[in-house]
Parts: C-alpha cells; sequence; structure tokens
C-alpha cells in the first residue's frame, strides 16, 4: 500500500466508483425510456421510388382506441311475422320479419343514440308517428346504407356499412360538412382570393382552397389535371385554380385516410394509372360514391332539417371522406360490421 493513500481514500474512491455506476446505469434506463419510438414503414410500391407509407406506433394505438367494435346482437330470425304487419307506419325495411326489425331499431339506439335513447327519432307516446325530422332523416340514412352495402361493392366490397361507422355512438358524425360562403362575396381584394388562405379541417390545415368539396363531391367537376408537358404549350390545360382545388381534394383524402400521397400515386408521375397502386382505383371509386351520396341522400335533406342544423348557406350536411374513415385508410380499421347485420345488407329493387 502506497503510504500517501490510507484506507478510508481507497474506500472513498470505491464509493465514487459504485455511485458513478449507478447513476450511469439510471440515466441508460431515463434515456431509453424517453427515446422516440422508431416508426413502422410499410412498401407498398416499387422499390426505390419511396411509394412507403409511414405509422408512429403511437398513433397507430390512438387509431386502434378510437376505433374499437361494439358486440354484434344475437342475430334474428327471418322467419314470422313480418314488421309491417306488427307496426305501424313502416315505410323502410319493409321485408324484414318483425324480430330483424326490432334488432335492427336496438342497435340503431346503440350505435346513434345510445344516451338520448328511442326518444331521439321517435315520439315515445306513438312511435308511428312522424313529427320528429330525426325519424325522416333516419328512414333515409337506413336507405342509403343500404345502397352502399349493395351497389357500392366496387369501393366498400364486402366489407359493407352501418350506421356505426360513420355515427360512432354520436347523434351527428364527427365529420360532416357544409358549403362555404362565396368568398367572391367578401368585399375589397378577399374577392379575389378564391377561397384561399383559410387553414382548415377540410383542406388538412393548408393555404389550398378553403372548400374543395362543393365542386369535387358534390358537383361533377374533372379532378385530373396534371400537365403533360414540362413547359406551357397552347391549348393550355387546366387554370391554376383547379389545380389548388384538386389539390385540397388530395390533402383532404390523405389526412382523412392517414395515409400518404404514395398510399395511390407515384410520385413521378401522379396522373399515371399503370404506376399508381390499387387503392386508387378503390379511391376512384370512393369519390363516385360519395357524389352519388351526397346529391341523392343529403343534400336534398335541407328542406327536412330546421333551421339550426343547416350550413351558412342553407344547405344540408353532407359527407365526405373522412365521415366514414376518420383517419383510417379502412373504416373501422377493415374490420366488417356488416356481415352481422344482413338486414343492412339492401335488397335489390323490385
Amino acid at each position: 500500500m502506497r503510504p500517501d493513500l490510507t484506507l478510508p481514500k481507497y474506500l472513498a474512491i470505491g464509493y465514487l466508483l459504485v455511485l458513478v455506476g449507478v447513476l450511469s446505469t439510471v440515466s441508460v434506463f431515463i434515456g431509453l425510456k424517453w427515446l422516440p419510438e422508431r416508426v413502422n414503414v410499410t412498401q407498398n410500391g416499387f422499390r426505390g421510388t419511396a411509394m412507403n407509407q409511414i405509422v408512429h406506433p403511437a398513433a397507430q394505438r390512438l387509431l386502434q382506441a378510437n376505433n374499437l367494435i361494439p358486440e354484434s346482437s344475437d342475430p334474428a330470425s327471418p322467419d314470422g311475422d313480418k314488421a309491417v304487419d306488427v307496426y305501424e307506419n313502416i315505410q323502410v325495411l319493409k321485408d324484414l320479419s318483425a324480430e330483424q326489425f326490432l334488432r335492427v331499431m336496438t342497435s340503431i339506439t346503440e350505435w346513434v343514440a345510445p344516451e338520448e335513447g328511442c326518444g331521439y327519432c321517435h315520439n315515445l307516446e306513438n312511435l308511428a308517428d312522424d313529427s320528429l325530422y330525426t325519424k325522416k332523416v333516419a328512414r333515409r340514412m337506413l336507405e342509403m346504407t343500404r345502397h352502399i352495402n349493395l351497389d357500392w361493392k366496387a369501393h366498400v366490397a364486402n366489407t359493407g356499412v352501418t350506421c356505426y361507422t360513420c355515427h360512432k355512438g354520436n347523434p351527428v358524425p364527427a365529420n360532416i360538412w357544409f358549403t362555404s360562403p362565396d368568398p367572391q362575396e367578401k368585399p375589397g381584394l378577399m374577392a379575389t382570393n378564391d377561397g384561399l388562405g383559410h387553414p382548415n379541417a377540410i383542406n388538412a390545415s393548408t393555404s389550398l382552397q378553403a372548400d374543395p368539396l362543393t365542386p369535387l363531391l358534390l358537383g361533377k367537376e374533372p379532378i385530373r389535371i396534371a400537365g403533360k408537358t414540362a413547359l406551357p404549350a397552347a391549348p393550355y390545360g387546366a387554370p391554376i385554380q383547379t389545380t389548388e382545388q384538386t389539390y385540397s381534394l388530395m390533402m383532404h383524402m390523405s389526412s382523412a385516410l392517414g395515409v400518404n400521397c404514395t398510399f395511390c400515386h407515384n410520385s413521378r408521375s401522379f396522373s399515371d394509372w399503370s404506376q399508381s397502386t390499387p387503392q386508387r382505383v378503390t379511391a376512384w371509386h370512393g369519390i363516385q360514391m360519395a357524389r352519388d351520396l351526397n346529391a341523392l341522400y343529403l343534400d336534398p335533406l335541407k328542406t327536412t332539417y330546421p333551421a339550426n342544423r343547416l350550413g351558412p348557406i342553407g344547405d344540408a350536411p353532407k359527407l365526405n371522406c373522412a365521415t366514414c374513415h376518420q383517419g383510417a385508410n379502412k373504416p373501422l380499421l377493415g374490420v366488417s360490421m356488416a356481415k352481422d347485420y344482413p338486414e343492412l345488407g339492401g335488397t335489390p329493387a323490385p
């Protein structure tokens, strides 16, 4: 032992080394705890083209929590008395048995108005009464649900939809939209902004057009605007306003489905279908479906709703991609509730 190092000094050095080791270990564990999680990357296109879908694990957990499926009720027999022979004023679901009809009504209450109960749509003293506007709207929504499941398999395939797909326990779906007031009605320089510079939930918080849905998901204006030449050439293609309108819709779709542009497109040539993914075909049918549903089922209900349920220009609430998808590339993460409810599968027209 060196004469200048006494035993207490050795002990002090030992304690110091132990303390350093403990602190280092604790620091490592704390660091590991707060390290950012690695994102999940899935290739869905050609090699080397960056056609990947990127999902953060935390976002995926939140998405799963927001897409829990309620337990299905016991199946109902199609046999026995028809609902129209048992109940009064049945205008929709006439083909169902009384048992099936009661099952659908009970399920709708759980899916749409679990707190309000049957009284949200019905006069509880007379269930056949049509005085509540919600009952008239519900009838039309049942017809629309059957129409989707029967006639729009090009988009919903055999997965189908139920009332829960959009409502998720809310009387009014979380994602509806109204036509924005015409920006040309505003005075001064704002009259020429064409709806730009107003970030909102529709345009994915960008400065693109605030309302691409009225012309593209209610109207039938063309969406394809990609130029075919490197420089402008006569005759010129779509104006820049149409391009901004299209990109605003595409941003909405990307946000609504929780995906990148490359979920459908190869970004080297957005317009080329041969380089696109199969999902682009499904999305195209989704656009046609949204137009069909808004024009035939939702917009005409503006004469049924009370004034407080209408938009700023007096239009009815309508649907867009987010109404069903709600941040998932497949509504309810692809789980089919419709298979457990054949009553909502639709019936062929007579």
